[in-house]
């Protein structure tokens, strides 16, 4: 039997020159991920892998290396200890052209909710990237969520207010009022004077922690909603709705403010070596949306 030719181990690169990564993108590959209360989850993730290509004169990596390496991941755990072992394969299979490499994962967590006050639940998808990387200095994780919630202008809110005191004045000229009738009136159609802009907002989170231990995604995500005190909701009753319109009037927010909650509560997390994030609320008054970005190291500017 003829053997194949190997052009990539055979041949040499018509130019020689290193390159900083070569690789595969958008590999399909189910995951097994540790979601909530010690339960596993399989999730179809996009992968992303790539290895430094070093030596000038190779004409290329074995792609069909990697795409074996990844596939692992269809029988394994995916956390540290995994996806270090499969950069250090990554490396290994190419023997020696490269001694660097870097995984990334894409995907969309579902995570159980219960709604705020009655026993309804259902489930809520969040995208969620995490990124290894194996160079000279070791092992590097960065993780990117992103959490939506709900946002309810200040502004908005003051000027419905103004409306509603100006409707209460005009209906209930007289200096006292029975309140029997106010609250028939407030609980009417002529009652509904103005309402505040509220709107669907996003927070892009990518958190840097080096080579410390992962965090807990399903934990994280839920602080960060309690933080921001405004989370979207799966199932609810009446009682839900209606605690969820309260919680918005008792957390009137402009991005400023949540990108501020967001900040305090990133900054006291000890395993975060650097963060970005940008928060979006997606404006009803306008067609544009409203942005805050910030990150860490701009604190000691």
């Amino acid at each position: 039997m003829r053997t194949l030719p190997d052009v990539t181990s055979d041949i040499n690169a018509e130019t020689p020159s290193s390159l900083q990564w070569v690789g595969m993108e958008d590999i399909a590959v189910p995951i097994l991920v540790n979601v909530q209360n010690g339960r596993s989850q399989t999730i179809v993730a996009k992968t992303n892998v790539y290895i430094s290509l070093e030596t000038p004169s190779a004409k290329g990596i074995h792609m069909s290396r990697l795409h074996s390496v990844i596939n692992q991941l269809a029988e394994l755990e995916c956390n540290k200890e995994t996806i270090e072992q499969l950069l250090e394969e990554i490396i290994h299979t190419q023997r020696g052209i490269g001694h660097e490499a870097k995984i990334k994962l894409a995907f969309d967590l579902l995570l159980k909710k219960t709604a705020l006050l009655s026993n309804e639940s259902g489930y809520q998808s969040y995208p969620v990237t995490i990124s290894a990387e194996k160079n000279k200095q070791g092992y590097l994780y960065e993780f990117e969520i992103t959490i939506p919630y709900s946002s309810t202008c200040p502004c908005s809110a003051s000027l419905a207010q103004q409306l509603y005191a100006n409707a209460i004045n005009q209906t209930f000229p007289d200096s006292t009022i029975d309140k029997a009738t106010l609250m028939e009136w407030v609980q009417s159609q002529s009652g509904s004077v103005a309402t505040p802009h509220s709107q669907r907002s996003y927070a892009y989170i990518r958190l840097s922690v080096g080579s410390n231990d992962w965090p807990d995604l399903a934990s994280l995500i839920f602080q960060l909603e309690e933080v921001i005190g405004t989370p979207v909701q799966t199932a609810v009753k009446r009682s839900d709705e209606q605690e969820f319109a309260r919680l918005n009037a008792a957390n009137l927010m402009f991005c400023e403010d949540a990108a501020r909650r967001i900040k305090k509560y990133l900054k006291q997390m000890h395993y975060i070596n650097d963060y970005w994030f940008k928060v979006e609320h997606q404006e009803s008054l306008h067609a544009h949306n409203a942005v805050v970005i910030d990150r860490k190291e701009l604190d000691s500017i």
